[in-house]
C-alpha cells in the first residue's frame, strides 16, 4: 500500500483518496467511520489502514452540515483577555470539547450591533448555540435565533425568556459588607464602571441597600472601565472627595488591584487604614503582592451549568426558560483587617 500524500499536498486528504487506496466503495468509508454502522470486519480494517496512511479525518463540519447540525457553539465576548473572561473561556471550551462540540469564539465590540452580526454570523454556519458572556442579544435576533431553533444562553445577564447561568451578586455583596463591617469598617465605600453591566449594578446596589440596613452610607464611585486604570481613578476621586473610606468593596479584582495600588501610593495602609474587597477571585488576586480578600466565582461550575442548559434545551426545546443561581464564596486573604 502506497503512500498518496504528496498527490493531495495543499488539500485535505478525502473519503474518495481512502477508498481508492483501499479498494473499497465511497459508502464504505462512511460506514468505517460511522459508530454502530454495519461493515465487514475485514473492510473495516482496510478502510483504516489506508486512512492512517494518508492521514485522514472525518470532516466533522460537513457532516454536521448535511445533518443541519454543525456542532459548533459560539461564544460571543468582548475584552477577552482580561483574567476572568479568559478563565470563562477556557473553561466553556473544555467543557464544549468534552461533548463533542467545537467553540467558536467571538471577540467583539460594545454596541449592540457588534453583538447582532456576531449571531448572525454563528446562524449562518448553523452553530448548535451561541452562549454570551458579554452583550445582550436584541429582541429582534432573539426571535430570529428561534425561528431557526439555536438556544441562546446567557451568562451572568440579565434578560427575560432566555436561558441563564448567575453567580448570586446579592448574596457575594452581603458577604463583602458583612466582612468589611466585622474588621470595625464605618466609612463604606463602591467602585464600580460608569456604565455597569446588569451584574455589576447587582453587586452596586445590594452593597448599598446592606450598608443602609445597618445605618451606614456607602459611598459611590463609578469611573471610566472594570479595569486596572478604572480602579485607580476611581481610588483618585475618593481620596479627593473627602475623608477616605476605611472600607472599599471593588465590583471585580481588576479594579481592585487598581483601587490597592492608588491607596498605597498615597500613604494608606492596606488594610490598616482602609480595608478592601474584590470580586471574581482571578489568579492575579493570590500573588503576595496583592493577597486580595474577594468573593470567587468557579468557571468551572458556571461551564458545567452551560453545558446541563445546553442538553436539556436541545432535548426539549419549547420548555420554559431556565435561570441557575450558583453561589459564590468570601476568599479571606490579607487586604481586610482582622475582626475587632
Amino acid at each position: 500500500m502506497s503512500d498518496t500524500r504528496d498527490s493531495n499536498q495543499g488539500r485535505f486528504v478525502s473519503a474518495e483518496a481512502v477508498a481508492k487506496l483501499a479498494g473499497v466503495s465511497r459508502s464504505a468509508v462512511s460506514r468505517a467511520f460511522t459508530p454502530g454502522a454495519s461493515i465487514a470486519p475485514a473492510t473495516l480494517a482496510r478502510v483504516h489502514a489506508a486512512a492512517a496512511v494518508l492521514g485522514y479525518q472525518v470532516n466533522d463540519l460537513a457532516r454536521g452540515l448535511l445533518a443541519n447540525r454543525s456542532r459548533l457553539v459560539g461564544l460571543v465576548t468582548s475584552d477577552a483577555d482580561t483574567p476572568f473572561r479568559a478563565q470563562m473561556i477556557a473553561a466553556l471550551s473544555h467543557a464544549l470539547i468534552e461533548r463533542s462540540n467545537v467553540p467558536a469564539i467571538i471577540n467583539i465590540g460594545p454596541t449592540a450591533g457588534d453583538v447582532a452580526n456576531a449571531s448572525r454570523q454563528l446562524l449562518r454556519y448553523r452553530a448548535e448555540a451561541t452562549v454570551f458572556l458579554s452583550g445582550s442579544p436584541p429582541a429582534s435576533l432573539v426571535e430570529l435565533t428561534r425561528r431557526n431553533g439555536q438556544p441562546l444562553i446567557l451568562i451572568n445577564r440579565a434578560e427575560t425568556g432566555l436561558d441563564s447561568v448567575h453567580c448570586d451578586d446579592r448574596d457575594g455583596a452581603q458577604q463583602a459588607f458583612e466582612a468589611l463591617r466585622m474588621a470595625g469598617a464605618s466609612r463604606f465605600a463602591v467602585i464600580n464602571r460608569a456604565t455597569p453591566s446588569s451584574s455589576l449594578s447587582a453587586r452596586e446596589h445590594a452593597f448599598v441597600e446592606f450598608a443602609a440596613a445597618s445605618g451606614f452610607e456607602a459611598k459611590v464611585m463609578r469611573t471610566g472601565r472594570a479595569d486596572y486604570n478604572g480602579g485607580k481613578e476611581a481610588a483618585r476621586r475618593l481620596l479627593a472627595s473627602g475623608p477616605a473610606p476605611d472600607a472599599v468593596f471593588c465590583v471585580n479584582d481588576l479594579m481592585a488591584f487598581g483601587a490597592l495600588d492608588h491607596l498605597r501610593g498615597a500613604g494608606l495602609r492596606v488594610p490598616d487604614d482602609v480595608s478592601i474587597v474584590g470580586f471574581d477571585d482571578v489568579p492575579v488576586a493570590a500573588w503576595s503582592s496583592y493577597s486580595l480578600t474577594t468573593l470567587r466565582q468557579d468557571p468551572r461550575r458556571i461551564a458545567s451549568e452551560v453545558v446541563s442548559i445546553l442538553d436539556r434545551r436541545l432535548a426539549n426545546p419549547d420548555s420554559p426558560p431556565t435561570s441557575v443561581y450558583f453561589p459564590v464564596k468570601l476568599v479571606v486573604r490579607k487586604t481586610v483587617r482582622a475582626r475587632l
